[in-house]
Parts: C-alpha cells; sequence; structure tokens
C-alpha cells in the first residue's frame, strides 16, 4: 500500500483534506440553494444560513468521535450536515414535511438527528449552554468518555445562563466544549457595541476555564483546538471555552438588510473564504486537479438537487400528527394502584 503524503505545513493527509473540501462545499451549496428557495416561499418562518461558517462544524466532526454529542443554536443546518445527516431530511424539514428530521413540526431553527449525536438547534438565543452542560452531566454520571460540544453565538455569551453553566461545569469538571461561533454581529449589533469585553474567550477565565481564541476561518485550527479541548475532557480534566472567531457572508437570517457593515468588509472576509483554503492546499500538493474539482462540485450539485427534489415530493404531516412526540409515556419501574 503507498504512502500517505503529508502536506509539508501540516499534519493532515491528503484524505482528510478532500474529506473537508468536500464537506464544507456540501454545507456551502446546500446553504446557497436554501437561500433561493426561501426566496421562492418554500420554506417559512425564519432561517438562517451559515455561509462562510463552514470551517467549524468541519473541523469539529473530524476531531470528534462518533458517540460525542453535538448541540448549537438556530444557525443549525450545516451541523448534522457535517455529521452525517443526509441533506434531504433536513431539506424536508425546512419544507414542513413528515419525512424531515423532525417530522416537520421543528423547521428551520430546530433541526434534530439523534441517530448522529446531533441534541437540535435551538430557537432561544443561549437556552442550548445549560442544556450542553447537562448532557456533558449525564456522560460523566453515566461513566461514559463522550464529550457534549455546545456552540453558540457571540449573542448567546451575554446571557445569565451562560454564566450559571461554566461555574456548573468548571465545579463538577463536566466532559463539555462551549464554542462561541464569533462571526462578529449578534443580529445587527456589533460585539464592541454590547460588551465592554471584546475578546469574548477571557469570559471563560473568571471560571478558570481554559479558554482561548481560534481561528475560525481555517479548518486545520479549528481540528487542533477541538482535538485538545476534548482530549482535556476526556481525561476526565472538565470543559474548554473557545472563542472561533468567523464570518457570515450572509445576513443575520434571510430578512436581513445588512445595513450594519459595508460591502467591503464582507470581501475583506471572503478573502479568507475557508474553502478556498482548503483548495489552494488540495491545489499545492497536487492532491487534486480542475477535473477532480469538477467532480466534487458534480458530486455536491446532484447531493442538493436530490433533497431539494426529495423535500418537493414529501407529503405534509397529517393533522393527528400535531398532538404526537409531545408528551412522553411514563416507564416507571413500579406499578402504581
Amino acid at each position: 500500500m503507498a504512502k500517505t503524503l503529508t502536506n509539508k505545513k501540516s499534519k493532515f493527509t491528503k484524505e482528510q483534506y478532500l474529506t473537508w473540501y468536500e464537506s464544507m462545499l456540501l454545507m456551502r451549496r446546500f446553504e446557497e440553494k436554501t437561500g433561493q428557495v426561501y426566496v421562492q416561499q418554500k420554506i417559512k418562518g425564519f432561517c438562517h444560513l451559515y455561509i462562510g461558517q463552514e470551517a467549524i462544524v468541519a473541523g469539529t466532526v473530524s476531531a470528534t468521535k462518533k458517540e460525542d454529542k453535538h448541540i448549537t443554536a438556530y444557525r443549525d443546518h450545516a451541523h448534522p450536515i457535517g455529521l452525517g445527516l443526509h441533506p434531504k431530511f433536513v431539506m424536508a424539514e425546512m419544507y414542513a414535511k413528515i419525512t424531515g428530521c423532525s417530522k416537520g413540526k421543528g423547521g428551520s431553527m430546530h433541526i434534530f438527528s439523534k441517530e448522529h449525536n446531533f441534541l437540535g438547534g435551538h430557537g432561544i438565543v443561549g437556552g442550548q449552554v445549560p442544556l450542553g452542560a447537562g448532557i456533558a452531566f449525564a456522560e460523566k454520571y453515566n461513566g461514559t468518555d463522550n464529550v457534549c460540544i455546545c456552540s453558540m453565538g457571540d449573542g448567546a455569551v451575554r446571557q445569565g445562563a451562560l454564566h450559571e453553566a461554566f461555574n456548573m461545569a468548571m465545579t463538577w469538571k463536566l466532559p463539555v466544549v462551549f464554542i462561541v461561533e464569533n462571526n462578529m454581529y449578534a443580529m445587527g449589533t456589533s460585539v464592541e457595541r454590547t460588551s465592554n469585553v471584546h475578546d469574548l474567550w477571557k469570559l471563560g477565565l473568571a471560571y478558570d476555564m481554559p479558554s482561548k481564541p481560534v481561528d475560525g476561518l481555517t479548518v486545520e485550527a479549528v481540528h487542533e483546538a477541538i482535538e485538545e479541548a476534548v482530549n482535556r475532557a476526556r481525561r476526565g480534566d472538565g470543559p474548554t471555552f473557545l472563542e472561533m472567531k468567523t464570518y457570515r457572508y450572509k445576513g443575520h437570517s434571510m430578512s436581513d438588510a445588512q445595513t450594519y457593515r459595508t460591502k467591503d468588509e464582507v470581501k475583506e472576509y471572503q478573502e479568507q473564504d475557508p474553502i478556498d483554503k482548503v483548495i489552494s492546499t488540495l491545489k499545492e500538493n497536487k492532491w487534486i486537479d480542475e477535473a477532480g474539482i469538477e467532480a466534487t462540485e458534480a458530486k455536491v450539485k446532484a447531493l442538493v438537487d436530490e433533497s431539494v427534489q426529495f423535500a418537493e415530493e414529501s407529503p405534509y404531516p397529517e393533522p393527528e400528527e400535531l398532538y404526537k412526540d409531545v408528551y412522553s409515556e411514563p416507564n416507571y419501574p413500579f406499578i402504581i394502584e
């Protein structure tokens, strides 16, 4: 068997870069298509695109194991796709179809996949942070070495529940990695206008929590930071707080006019596109050529087209579905008379 070549400047293999490229490209093209069908009014309600932030999901997935748990906020389409959920189930969910991963009940902001240990997108700002700590508590209580990856936006760090969760996570040394996906704007309000602390990672230092900033536009940097954090958690040394410095190329949601930032600012960050960085590394090492890039684009396009067709052709839930999955039947170990 031929030896796998490794980039001179990186410890990562050709296979890893190709995986990152295809995964991030799928997230990007899926979100672009989502924006198109939303404008056609085929998707209702709020819709928040992940375009520009793909390196965070790709690097996190490659640095974790299948059994680890993931939870995030409402910008949540890319996370389950990166974890392996077929995008057709995400698209069907946004179409409010019964074949969606949440049976059409959750929509864009409440994607969920138990099979892939993605424990949901959550619509309440910061609401998933104490949930992430609770998931980690359960893993520790059950004696596993699984870690919970709990992601949030920069607006969520202003919530009081975050500080309560941080305190408990450090006190009990919970196996959780807190990630703030800092794309610089909470809706339309910049970080500089909402806090005296502009380096969000420093908030973790108040709890003696290992914390640091990470280049969230570079997949290698994300992978290495997550790998270090999950290894710490698996050793029983507790949580880590990572500030992934990133940028969203689109608005906060589909209704965002983006009047709070300039086109020059957006262009500046688009020149740091995380997908372009991976393509550049692949080309420099002669691990991919134009034919390979075209083949990957075609493969991804086919997946996205399949997802839209699946969503279009799937039925809506029947009315009685409204009353299902609301309450859980008790399963007592004894009989109450």
